[in-house]
């Protein structure tokens, strides 16, 4: 591949190297998971594929975990696969650093933001480290993906170990809220406990395919207004959605 620059968001090392690092907190909530058949085939496939040559993204496959303890966690918001091209996937939902063209479906949930929060969205910040930081659990629910090839690592084990995340948060008491944007997200309703103190927010998905449509409209769903007025009602910490910088 001479004269071809190598992407700088490529996962590097070993599946299992980066379970090592995950943060200890995470742990007591993973180590079944961790510890299946389906996890050990799940780290073989990459291992097999990164020998084989394969460009997998993102070099931090568990960015989300590590940005959000499970302690902080007030919001989680679904995302299905990495995004598929050099320079784009963190290891967040939706997000892709500055220097990459905002996707379609981030141009949306800025939008919404301005729309019930406030904020010019051309200032905002394509990189939602800062969500991150404020307890939004911004995860995909498959944490890997080959270059170029959305869903290629769909069914080899990373549903079991996402869905273990979302029902580990959906099971501690603290209230939160679960957006879930899109047929796919709102299929984990199932690994939310009927009965929780949860709030569960449901809509289209932020894609210009879907994000104006019936049945419920992403534009227009109000989401984040609510999910601040919900928290402050049960006297939690609000989010800060608007950019500071901005």
């Amino acid at each position: 591949m001479t004269g071809v620059a190598t992407p700088i968001n490529r996962l590097r090392e070993p599946l299992e190297t980066h379970v090592g690092w995950l943060p200890p907190a995470w742990l007591p909530f993973l180590q079944d998971v961790l510890a299946s058949p389906g996890f050990a085939e799940l780290s073989r496939f990459i291992d097999e594929r990164l020998a084989a040559g394969a460009i997998i993204y993102p070099a931090h496959p568990f960015r989300a975990l590590e940005l959000t303890a499970p302690q902080d966690v007030r919001v989680v918001i679904l995302g299905q696969d990495p995004y598929h091209g050099p320079g784009q996937a963190q290891g967040l939902c939706f997000s892709v650093p500055d220097r990459e063209r905002r996707p379609p479906s981030l141009r949306n949930i800025f939008a919404e933001v301005a729309n019930t929060c406030g904020g010019d969205p051309a200032t905002f910040s394509n990189d939602l480290t800062r969500w991150g930081h404020q307890g939004v659990l911004l995860l995909n629910t498959l944490l890997t993906v080959e270059d170029g090839k959305p869903a290629s690592h769909a069914k080899r084990g990373w549903e079991p170990f996402t869905d273990s995340v979302i029902a580990a948060v959906a099971n501690e008491p603290t209230p939160k809220v679960f957006m879930l944007w899109g047929s796919h997200a709102q299929s984990k309703t199932a690994l939310i406990p009927a009965g929780s103190p949860h709030l569960v927010l449901k809509a289209n998905h932020p894609s210009p395919l879907s994000a104006t449509r019936p049945p419920v409209p992403f534009i227009g769903c109000g989401h984040f207004a609510r999910a601040n007025e919900w928290l402050a009602e049960q006297g939690l910490p609000t989010i800060d959605w608007v950019d500071p910088a901005a």
